[in-house]
């Protein structure tokens, strides 16, 4: 699988990874300073463009306007979309693969670990790691011959310290850097994350403990501009007095936007608990419920 993948373009994503950056600078600027209403000319020139420009890169990054990723940054957008929450993982796992999640553009490949296993995760993989230029920051993404195996964010940490925390996450493994290599499966991931049709199913592939497995395969079935709580996860598997160990299992997903831990929040409403900052966990998600209500 990992030979036979190309650089396909997807229907509306940027000729060039480069063409995120730009982007991303603009979506943490947003985040960072929404209640003082930023105007379209402020956050261009963050990005560096001219207003024109900055709207059109924005849009075909993004996948919205700036001014509709704004309005979706208000407070309040969050408990309103997550009173949703049981409806919307019902509807999903009744629907099944052809459901609202875009389970048919994903094909997730997981192992089931013993206790003793999962202290050799990787054992036997050569994991094949860059970095790209992402909607939401760089990325640091890992493959094996069965799909992505690690999708993080790299702006808060040095490229060392985010090769450790992957090769940490898989240490039985061994570890080739390609980022060449990597630059289909980054284009395929950012597409499928900012909602574009993808040409062949995406694969993923994780080891875990069937606990795990259970919660992020629940996870894969919110669709896209969903929010639910933790319970709500617990009680879909099974184990509705098992809040905490869901918010474990969540915390410990190595793919970051595919396997999307950052649907799930508080049952108050707050968005916090994600593994690479809670400022990223709101722009993705008012990126992702402002090009669902579009």
């Amino acid at each position: 699988m990992l030979k036979a993948l190309t650089e396909d373009k997807f229907a509306g994503a940027p000729a060039r990874l480069d063409d995120y950056e730009p982007v991303a600078r603009a979506l943490d600027f947003l985040v960072d300073n929404f209640e003082d209403a930023p105007t379209l000319e402020q956050t261009a020139a963050v990005a560096g463009l001219s207003s024109t420009h900055f709207q059109r890169v924005f849009k075909a990054g993004a996948g919205v306007s700036p001014k509709r990723f704004l309005q979706y940054l208000a407070a309040g957008e969050a408990k309103k979309a997550m009173t949703l929450g049981d409806n919307v993982l019902d509807a999903s796992f009744a629907a099944g693969l052809s459901g609202p999640s875009r389970l048919h553009d994903l094909f997730l490949v997981s192992e089931g670990m013993t206790p003793g296993q999962y202290r050799k995760k990787g054992e036997g993989l050569n994991i094949l790691y860059g970095f790209a230029d992402g909607p939401f920051g760089r990325a640091l993404i890992g493959a094996t011959d069965k799909g992505i195996c690690w999708l993080s964010f790299a702006r808060e940490l040095d490229e060392d310290a985010q090769t450790a925390e992957l090769k940490g996450d898989w240490p039985a493994a061994s570890f080739t850097r390609d980022d060449a290599f990597i630059i289909p499966f980054a284009t395929c991931a950012f597409a499928f994350a900012t909602n574009r049709p993808l040409d062949k199913p995406l694969g993923l592939h994780v080891q875990g403990t069937n606990f795990q497995l259970k919660v992020w395969e629940a996870l894969l079935k919110i669709p896209h501009g969903g929010l639910v709580t933790y319970g709500d996860i617990a009680q879909t598997i099974g184990a509705p007095k098992a809040s905490r160990a869901v918010g474990a299992a969540v915390g410990a997903n190595m793919i970051s936007l595919l396997i999307p831990c950052h649907r799930v929040i508080l049952s108050s409403g707050v968005i916090h608990n994600y593994r690479w900052g809670t400022a990223r966990k709101k722009a993705i998600l008012a990126m992702e419920r402002a090009s669902a209500a579009a």
